[in-house]
C-alpha cells in the first residue's frame, strides 16, 4: 500500500531520527512511504490561539501538499485530529471543501492505521524495560484512539507494561497553555511523571511528541529515573538499525 507521510512540527525540528523510525515502520508493514518535503504545519497552533484566518492559510497549504486519493498517515494524534475534526470549520462552505472532506477521509494517527487498516501488529522489536502508556487528550478524545497503541507494545519484546494512575488526564502540554500558565503545566506534568514513578515505569510512551516534549522537559529538570519514548521508536527499537 503507497502511503503520504505527514511529520508533525515538533518531530521535525526536535525529533527527525523518530520520524525515520515511522519510515522504518511502515515499510516493515509493507507500505511504500511518499514524503513531501514541501510539507509544513497542519495549523493547529495559530487555530488553538484563537487565529483561524492564519491557521485556514496554514491549512489550505496542507490540503494542496497532499493528495485527497491517497491514504495519509501522521506519527500525532494531534496533527490528525486537528484535520480529520476542525478542518470542517475552517472550509465549510470553500472551494476546498470537498478535498477537505476527502482528506479528511484518509488521514489516520500511526498506530490506528497499523492495527485497524493494516491489521500489522508485530515488528519484531525489543525494548527490556518496564513502562506505562500515556493517553494523550487528542488520541483519546478527538481520535478515539485506545487500545490500537496497547495492541503493538503487548507485541514488544521484554516490554512490560502496567497501567498508570490517572492516564485520561492531560499532562499539562495543551499547546499555549504551557507558556500562558506555565505553574499549572508544569504541577499536571509532575502529576503524570510521579504516577509512573510509582508504577515502577522506566519509561512514558506515547504517540504524540509533543506530550513527550513536555513530560521530558519536566524529567530533565528535576533529574527523575524515567524517560520518554515515541511509539514509533519503541516499534523501530532493536531492528530499525540493522
Amino acid at each position: 500500500m503507497k502511503v503520504e507521510l505527514f511529520v508533525p512540527c515538533f518531530m521535525d525540528q526536535l525529533h527527525p531520527d523518530t520520524a525515520m523510525n515511522v519510515v522504518k515502520v511502515l515499510e516493515k508493514a509493507g507500505c511504500v512511504v511518499d514524503y513531501n518535503p514541501e510539507q509544513t504545519c497542519c495549523g493547529q497552533p495559530a487555530f488553538n490561539a484563537g487565529f483561524w484566518d492564519d491557521a485556514k492559510e496554514v491549512g489550505n497549504k496542507f490540503l494542496s501538499d497532499f493528495s485527497e486519493e491517497s491514504i495519509i498517515v501522521s506519527p500525532s494524534a494531534s496533527c490528525t485530529g486537528m484535520v480529520r475534526n476542525y478542518y470542517t470549520d475552517l472550509f465549510l462552505n470553500t472551494t476546498k471543501h470537498n478535498k477537505c472532506r476527502a482528506v479528511q477521509g484518509n488521514i489516520f494517527e500511526l498506530s490506528e492505521f497499523l492495527v485497524n487498516v493494516l491489521q500489522f501488529e508485530y515488528f519484531g522489536a525489543e525494548l527490556g524495560a518496564r513502562a506505562v502508556y500515556h493517553d494523550s487528550c487528542a488520541g483519546l478524545r478527538e481520535c478515539k484512539i485506545k487500545d490500537e497503541p496497547r495492541k503493538l507494545l503487548e507485541q514488544v519484546h521484554g516490554l512490560e507494561l502496567v497501567p498508570l494512575k490517572d492516564n485520561t488526564t492531560c499532562c499539562g502540554f495543551g499547546g499555549t497553555f504551557a507558556v500562558k500558565f506555565d505553574a499549572i503545566s508544569s504541577a499536571m506534568a509532575q502529576q503524570k511523571v510521579d504516577n509512573a514513578l510509582a508504577a515502577g515505569a522506566e519509561v512514558i510512551i506515547s504517540t504524540d511528541t509533543s506530550c513527550l516534549m513536555h513530560l521530558q522537559a519536566y524529567i530533565d529538570k528535576m533529574g527523575s529515573p524515567i524517560r520518554t519514548m515515541h511509539l514509533a521508536d519503541v516499534l523501530a527499537n532493536g531492528w530499525g538499525n540493522v
